[in-house]
């Protein structure tokens, strides 16, 4: 029978290929250093809400021409819409500057519900706003790919390779810490914003001054177009909770407050004023410009050009360079927009982690102080959807703001109890403005639930719920095993004799080196296990015994006729732990360990036992390795 073996820790190579991709490790003491400035803040927390005017207006239209069937008075409704938008977007913008100066170490809506408002309501904002974060990845993904498929139709067949390739990268790119990922993306971002500045601007002009005709459509475009219906009330409500995405990522900001510089909340209220701002004004003149230009989306993705690929075309003049630079532009910062849920899921999962409701794995920090865990699991978690759902946004869209809207209401609701409990400063008016924001978006959500249900908006509306359920039973593990080992004041830890069991697969040095381990412990009782298929393999070990000099040590072999190693060895420790029921069992097993490149080739059953014996009382198992160059 072969020895026991394990694997071995971590390789030299396997570190250094860690080092190459994530960058060397970085103290505690520099965590302070590692802080943003608005600059880079920017990027990093408001991405999200500011890529969403690449397909906000784009989702009004698809509801109004591809599923209300409305025609050409689709356009009539896009300022209305956005003017809706902006008013619920100041509102919001109000309530959020204000979390960020009462709360400054974070947390945003989990925090601000939970101090206020309760456990419950805490956990519902933090379920919303997890599963909005993996949307959001999805969203922006899928929503880069398909601006460079605008450009480039032949990729269309490889959209969700793709999707995942880009989130491996921002995986990668955020393991390697938020300051280092902020300044990578920056550049992409502010581009986009003047690109997108530009076309409007550009666009505009041509409209008002030069007289720019609407975009000539030919087949399915302008069968869209010539569809003749009115503008009902659900269509509008559905549209208008289509253009509200808009505000998705809006509370990246609060959430991130402890990762700005000092002074902290100053920094994060002037950084969310900018991004509030700039997709303020730019979502009202992309829908000015389409309202006049008249692009055209359908839901199943037979018109494959985006909405904002088809005005930069029509404002250029072509696919000429300005075309190409908006369309580049258009897909970094929504692949990067992804980057705010790589900035907060973290975050927000190891404050839930902390407070019990998430396993604690959440709650450590990297080598390059980031939650590395939360990190991975965003990353696998968002694949997945866009697996699922084929990397198409317009699928994703009706999953993406149910939880937004949901954490919106329970955070200004929650700000609404904080101005009454300590009554700052013009308590009254800040309340006023956090009461009437809780209504507005509360209603907001319900019309995504109610309008949205049918095409998606459920599985959110099930999931919150379900997440709900796991993180009481989390919390309920964690406060069995604390209050199972929390020590009472008269309580004194049992004495234990000390019984010794060392695992012998042959007689080599390995072997010799455990025994005289287990000798050192000074045992009551030692004795040695070695199991075996037949006689003549007893026989054999026997005489090795005695011939090394080991027959101090009492050796029991026990045959396996079926060739099993684990079961024999757990009964017959259970035999003689009924012998002897006072007992502390120690198993020393000797492992050997050779390179990366060889262990595979040795069997792993040490790893086998040590699974099993890890659940059995009163059992301690210790490895003696044996390291072979």
């Amino acid at each position: 029978m072969a020895g026991f073996i394990s694997l071995m820790a971590t390789s030299t190579k396997s570190s250094a290929v860690k080092r190459f991709l994530i960058g060397k490790p970085i103290p505690t003491s520099e965590d302070a250093h590692q802080r943003l400035s608005k600059k880079i803040a920017l990027p990093v927390f408001a991405s999200d809400a500011i890529s969403s005017t690449a397909y906000a207006t784009e989702e009004i239209l698809i509801v109004f021409l591809s599923l209300g069937a409305v025609g050409m008075a689709a356009y009539s409704m896009l300022v209305p819409i956005s003017l809706i938008v902006i008013a619920l977007l100041t509102i919001v913008v109000i309530s959020y500057r204000q979390t960020i100066f009462a709360y400054p170490n974070g947390g945003g809506s989990y925090i601000v519900s939970k101090e206020n408002l309760g456990e419950y309501p805490g956990l519902v904002a933090g379920a919303s706003l997890l599963i909005d974060y993996v949307l959001t990845v999805c969203v922006s993904v899928a929503g880069g790919v398909a601006a460079i498929i605008s450009a480039f139709n032949g990729l269309a067949p490889h959209r969700v390779q793709i999707c995942i390739g880009f989130v491996l990268l921002m995986m990668v790119a955020n393991l390697r810490g938020l300051k280092e990922s902020g300044a990578l993306f920056a550049p992409p971002t502010y581009l986009y914003v003047l690109s997108l500045i530009s076309l409007i601007v550009v666009g505009l002009y041509r409209v008002f001054v030069q007289h720019l005709p609407p975009i000539e459509h030919t087949g399915e475009a302008q069968h869209l177009l010539e569809m003749q219906g009115s503008v009902t009330v659900f269509y509008f409500l559905k549209a208008f909770s289509s253009g509200a995405v808009a505000l998705t990522g809006v509370e990246a900001v609060s959430n991130g407050v402890p990762a700005f510089k000092k002074p902290e909340s100053r920094n994060a209220s002037t950084t969310l004023i900018w991004m509030a701002v700039i997709l303020g004004s730019c979502f009202f003149g992309l829908s000015i410009l389409a309202q006049h230009l008249q692009p055209v989306k359908d839901h199943e993705g037979i018109i494959p050009n985006t909405v904002l690929a088809q005005l930069a075309e029509q404002v250029y003049g072509g696919r000429n360079i300005f075309f190409f630079i908006t369309q580049f532009a258009t897909f970094a910062i929504l692949i990067l927009a992804a980057n705010t849920s790589y900035a907060d899921f973290p975050r927000l999962s190891s404050l839930i982690a902390k407070d019990n409701y998430l396993p604690r794995q959440f709650s450590n920090r990297g080598d390059r102080l980031v939650f590395s865990n939360g990190v991975i699991f965003l990353s696998l978690a968002s694949i997945g959807l866009l697996v699922a759902f084929k990397g198409q946004i317009s699928a994703l869209i009706p999953l993406y703001a149910v939880g937004v809207f949901t954490g919106f209401t329970l955070s200004q609701a929650g700000m609404v109890v904080h101005h009454f409990k300590h009554r700052e400063a013009k308590w009254k008016a800040h309340m006023a403005v956090n009461a009437v924001g809780s209504v507005t978006t509360f209603f907001v959500a319900g019309i995504f639930v109610v309008v949205k249900f049918t095409v998606g908006a459920w599985i959110p509306a099930i999931l919150i719920p379900i997440m709900m359920i796991g993180f009481k039973g989390i919390h309920r593990h964690y406060t069995r095993v604390r209050s199972f080992l929390l020590p009472g004041d008269d309580y004194v830890a049992p004495f234990h004799t000390h019984f010794v069991i060392v695992l012998v697969g042959s007689v080599n040095q390995g072997t010799m080196q455990a025994v005289r381990y287990a000798q050192s412990l000074r045992p009551d009782r030692l004795i040695a296990i070695s199991v075996v298929e037949t006689a003549e393999d007893r026989q054999k070990i026997d005489e090795a015994w005695i011939k090394f000099n080991l027959a101090d040590v009492e050796l029991q072999t026990i045959t396996s006729e079926y060739r099993d190693l684990t079961e024999p060895i757990l009964n017959r420790i259970n035999e003689l732990d009924e012998e002897y029921d006072d007992d502390l069992i120690t198993v020393v097993i000797p492992e050997f360990v050779t390179s990366v490149r060889s262990q595979w080739l040795h069997n792993q059953s040490a790893l086998a036992i040590k699974a099993r014996l890890l659940f059995r009382p009163n059992t301690v198992v210790t490895s003696v390795p044996i390291v072979i160059p």
